[in-house]
């Protein structure tokens, strides 16, 4: 599989080499090169020395036939130092190229020329081994997130059951357009998001959201593309395919988050060319000052040289932070959550402030009607008919507890004219001539219970009716905030609801501060209030009137319902509508810098120690780093950043 979706290192200059090739082709070349460093190791002189062999002369023939098979082996990092010469962009590859020409060259060099008498065969050899599996490993790991669109695509079925004049044709997916009716069968994924017509049943939907609960779903409800049907047989009236669908929004999602980098990658990016030309210019600067300054051969400066290249390869520094993100971006995935922009992990780890949007976010958002009051001759029917008349035009929250109750007492609804949306305040509408607005009242002064949301119903000259409704609080609501507190962030909700009920939810769920009666199209401003003293703040809301929030917060995170994942404004999609998730989110965002910087600190650490040692600054003491030491630590740094970065699979969420 091509990478370059992954990391695109092409594109941006990283030092790593996931988009190079696939996990399978390094594999491959990787146990070509193993298979043939057997004989090269016991054609080596120290190595025959070692096990007291004798070393014939024509043993440094066949190394050079053995090591010139596994140099052809090494031509794809050659030919991307080519693509770094060629865009300005100096990187790993460039380093590893000169390392590899250089002892080539030179132990070819030496074969001939008894002069020298110095081969690296072994070294270079080994050197190319490791640097094949480094990055077998980088391919493996980041396969994790870049081959996330082949999972995504596997979620859907290949096959369709299309109902046409109530004949059954089986069609492939591509097939299928908006508002064609399928059939469903036990055990089978569904092939489209859409509306269930006709059945009923349990899904498994947990490969999309995560949610790991069958959940139940009848006629009316929406099912999500992907979700396995447990039992019965459902037909389905297809609403969204192609990219609008569920997992053609994931994959742009995917695909937008691939392009994406944090800023220690940057750092990293940056580092990694820097070194390249501080490896180049010591590895010169050695050879000069011990063949003329200090007076020793050439073939001594020349190896010394040669180690500089060979352990400054700054492999590890390529993988630090591209393993990492491969890992956190299958462990976001698999608990539901979409990282849209990978730099926004540093902004989570630095966050003071989390300001929940409360209805729907932290409470259900289904509300449930409780009590009508008349204020006048109107019965409470007459303002229920008219409420919910109006009501069934809305898309609020509040409306289908009305319109429910309506049908549930057999009661027909109005004919409304000249219906009007008012945002953070209600509705209104003409029926029979005669206008009515329900909503809030700014003036409320009106005694009620802490739990009831109350809304009222008005004609042009008086008050009608009012309504009490209750919203349930989430029951993962409570856990979220308590583990957002021990993490040390403090918690906000702003709500269009009014001071008694948002200090009541306020209250149960520990929130530290909370802002009641406001409006959708000011919610922007109160995250910019929190942010004035230069506090970093993370937004979490619906994605729909919280849109201006989400964008204004350093971070904005949008609940996702599971059939509209794509929510323009969110920097981050949360699947489930489950505030405990955003606790989740910073715990890995937490996690993952932590091994972001680790990673960071050992690759660039090992490189400031080992170029002077392999240079020969250690001389005075008589410690010089010989070029097949110089590998193995090279490569043993690149093991401990993967490793590292494999550790944190265990993590639990």
């Amino acid at each position: 599989m091509n990478m370059n979706n992954h990391s695109c290192h092409e594109e941006h200059g990283s030092p790593g080499m996931g988009g190079h090739g696939s996990a399978e082709e390094f594999l491959k070349r990787f146990w070509i090169v193993t298979f043939l460093l057997i004989p090269l190791t016991f054609l080596n002189e120290k190595v025959l020395g070692f096990f007291n062999l004798p070393a014939y002369d024509f043993y440094k023939y066949l190394s050079f036939i053995i090591a010139t098979i596994i140099f052809f082996f090494s031509f794809i990092f050659f030919k991307h130092a080519r693509m770094e010469i060629k865009t300005g962009k100096y990187g790993m590859m460039t380093l590893v190229s000169m390392a590899v020409l250089a002892g080539y060259l030179f132990s070819a060099l030496s074969t001939f020329w008894s002069e020298l008498d110095v081969e690296f065969y072994l070294e270079i050899s080994t050197l190319i081994w490791v640097l094949l599996f480094g990055h077998y490993l980088e391919a493996k790991s980041g396969k994790a997130a870049g081959n996330a669109l082949d999972e995504i695509a596997k979620l859907l079925p290949k096959k369709a059951h299309l109902l046409e004049n109530g004949k059954e044709r089986e069609i492939s997916i591509e097939e299928l357009k908006k508002n064609d009716i399928v059939l469903v069968k036990v055990g089978e994924k569904v092939p489209a998001d859409g509306i269930i017509l006709k059945g009923k049943g349990f899904f498994d939907e947990s490969l999309i959201s995560g949610e790991s609960k069958p959940v139940s779903k009848k006629e009316g409800y929406e099912v999500v593309a992907g979700s396995v049907l447990l039992n019965s047989a459902i037909t389905l009236k297809i609403r969204r395919v192609g990219e609008h669908s569920t997992v053609g929004q994931i994959k742009n999602l995917i695909r937008k988050a691939q392009m994406t980098k944090p800023r220690s990658q940057q750092i990293a990016d940056r580092a990694a060319a820097i070194l390249t030309f501080v490896a180049g210019a010591t590895a010169i600067l050695t050879l000069l000052i011990w063949t003329i300054i200090v007076g020793k051969p050439l073939v001594f400066g020349l190896t010394l040289a040669i180690t500089v290249l060979v352990i400054a390869c700054p492999h590890a520094l390529g993988l630090a932070i591209p393993t990492v993100t491969t890992i956190a971006t299958k462990l976001a995935l698999k608990n539901g959550f979409f990282i849209k922009d990978l730099s926004k992990i540093e902004s989570i780890r630095k966050a003071s402030y989390v300001i929940f949007d409360k209805t729907g976010t932290l409470t259900e958002g289904k509300f449930g009607l409780n009590k009508i009051e008349s204020y006048g001759k109107y019965s409470e029917r007459e303002i229920l008919k008219i409420a919910a008349s109006l009501e069934k035009l809305s898309s609020h929250v509040l409306a289908g507890s009305i319109v429910e109750r309506a049908e549930k007492e057999g009661i027909i609804l109005e004919e409304v004219s000249e219906f009007k949306n008012i945002p953070g305040k209600g509705i209104e509408g003409k029926i029979d001539e005669k206008k009515y607005f329900l909503g809030k009242m700014n003036d409320n002064k009106e005694n009620g219970d802490d739990i009831y949301t109350e809304i009222y119903l008005l004609s042009e000259n008086e008050k009608i009716g009012k309504f009490s409704l209750s919203d349930r609080i989430k029951a993962e609501s409570g856990a979220s905030i308590e583990r957002l507190h021990s993490m040390g962030l403090e918690v906000v909700m702003l709500t269009g609801d009014n001071e008694r009920v948002a200090k009541n939810v306020a209250k149960e769920l520990k929130i530290d501060r909370f802002f009641a009666n406001v409006m959708p199209e000011d919610k922007y401003s109160y995250v910019k209030k929190m942010q004035k003293d230069g506090s970093i703040v993370i937004m979490v809301g619906d994605g729909v009137n919280d849109a201006p929030a989400l964008t204004q917060a350093d971070v904005g995170i949008a609940i996702g319902s599971g059939t509209d994942v794509a929510v323009e404004s969110g920097d981050i999609v949360l699947m489930n509508n489950n505030p405990e998730d955003v606790a989740k989110l910073v715990l890995l965002s937490k996690k993952v810098y932590e091994k972001m910087i680790q990673n960071l600190i050992w690759a660039l650490g090992y490189n400031i120690v080992a170029i002077p040692a392999a240079a020969g600054v250690f001389a005075f003491s008589g410690f010089f780093l010989k070029p097949e030491f110089g590998a193995l630590i090279m490569s043993l740094s690149t093991v401990v950043v993967v490793v590292n970065a494999l550790s944190l699979k265990r993590l639990k969420l």
